[in-house]
């Protein structure tokens, strides 16, 4: 599905990197699963968490079995979107990141070209492309065990693989606030409890290793040329430990 951050462009590359020393039976985590453009591309004992509701009930929800709808036009984004308390959950999730310009939170209908707000045939293409792309990727997570946490609340087994994609520190694509210096300490904490942790961002702490990178066009425009760079860390210690 799309989502905002997703790391559909590069998971063909990173994944290789992150699951090279997986062992039988180990489950891989993340911890900020999204729009779980990763998760489905890794098999096996996988768990995938994330603290918006809406979004782990329409997950958990498909995996049970739910059928969302193949065309919501405008008012009805609109309507959900005024009013989440009387809609389920998972119907708002849908809604709210699936129909939504740029796949941002209820950031505004979305639509294949500007100046085609009355084209009905294409909201319909849209939608149609949506709950097309949801019902082909919940087949990929069938067996994924969806929590709605706090990364720091999350039980996760020993000895796991963790990939973190928390939001980027610097970046204004996320509303609420987020500790950074609280997640690395957290991060810190895994790897000292022995799991194997990866983690995207842009910057790390001085002590964190990059391990892969590549320059991105970034932004909710197609026709963006910004530019960053995406990184993949990890704690140097786990470089150390493999070299000893």
């Amino acid at each position: 599905m799309k989502y905002m951050g997703s790391k559909n462009r590069i998971a063909k590359e990173i994944l290789p990197i992150i699951l090279k020393n997986r062992k039988l039976e180990q489950w891989y985590v993340e911890p900020f699963c999204g729009g779980c453009n990763s998760l489905d591309k890794v098999d096996g004992k996988r768990i995938g968490n994330d603290n918006n509701r809406y979004l782990i009930e329409m997950f958990k929800e498909l995996q049970k079995g739910w059928t969302p709808p193949k065309y919501v036009n405008e008012n009805s984004y609109n309507e959900v979107k005024n009013n989440r308390e009387i809609y389920s959950d998972c119907l708002v999730g849908y809604v709210g990141f699936n129909l939504s310009f740029g796949a941002k939170w209820f950031g505004g209908y979305r639509r294949d070209k500007a100046g085609q707000k009355d084209d009905l045939e294409n909201m319909k293409n849209q939608s149609r492309r949506s709950y097309n792309s949801v019902m082909e990727q919940i087949k990929k997570l069938d067996t994924v065990v969806f929590y709605n946490k706090n990364y720091w609340e999350l039980d996760i087994p020993e000895n796991s693989i963790i990939y973190c994609d928390p939001p980027y520190e610097g970046t204004t694509k996320y509303k609420d606030g987020f500790d950074h210096e609280k997640y690395w300490n957290w991060v810190r904490e895994m790897v000292d409890k022995r799991h194997e942790v990866f983690c995207s961002e842009y910057n790390a702490p001085e002590d964190f290793v990059c391990i892969w990178e590549k320059e991105l066009t970034t932004g909710l425009d197609t026709k963006s040329t910004k530019k960053d760079v995406e990184k993949l860390f990890v704690h140097k210690s786990q470089i150390n430990n493999k070299n000893q």
